[in-house]
């Protein structure tokens, strides 16, 4: 993921100031409720975009998408900065960033799991307790889960840049492959 130079470094910035104040966690947290907010309302970046809407009603948007408190001063301080440096339709990209620097200096790995039918829980802590194994025992996840119908039967694993297809329509597809090429 490519998040751009420009929001890289105000990711940086705002990951030095919130570790400064000791509340890089909580920061972290707001980021993720920030993007899940972007992923589930396409409507969001062309608002932030809008030159008709006014900073304040901006500002307002990204604190309610962020989960934030008025106690997160922080994050508010942070959308003053954007605000002042007009940088406000840049906070999806910015949160991108800022969970990418988060995630690389508290040693976390995303782990993406998908598989055609939801998974019984036991399914799932086996797959997790099998990622653990692989990554290390001092690793920490962060597990996530979808449903994609079109891998018929199977999962596939994804950590990082690595990833592992175990579903029925790989195995159609390398089937179709071998045949094709005999």
């Amino acid at each position: 993921m490519n998040e751009g130079l420009v929001p890289r470094r105000y990711a940086k910035a705002l990951y030095g100031f919130a570790l400064e104040k000791g509340v890089q966690e909580r920061v972290y947290t707001m980021m993720k409720s920030l993007v899940a907010s972007f992923a589930a309302n396409e409507g969001l970046q062309p608002t932030l975009a809008n030159p008709y809407l006014g900073v304040a009603d901006k500002t307002g948007l990204l604190m309610t998408a962020a989960s934030a408190e008025k106690t997160d001063a922080v994050y508010a301080d942070f959308l003053k900065l954007l605000a002042e440096n007009r940088r406000l339709d840049m906070a999806r990209d910015i949160a991108l960033a800022y969970i990418g620097i988060y995630r690389k200096a508290n040693g976390i790995h995303e782990v993406r799991v998908t598989s055609a039918y939801p998974l019984k829980p036991a399914e799932s802590a086996r797959l997790k307790a099998l990622v653990e194994r692989h990554l290390g025992k001092n690793a920490v996840v962060e597990f996530s889960e979808a449903v994609n119908p079109e891998l018929i039967g199977g999962f596939t694993v994804a950590v990082g840049n690595e990833r592992l297809d175990a579903s029925l329509s790989n195995e159609f597809k390398q089937l179709r492959l071998n045949l094709s090429s005999k």
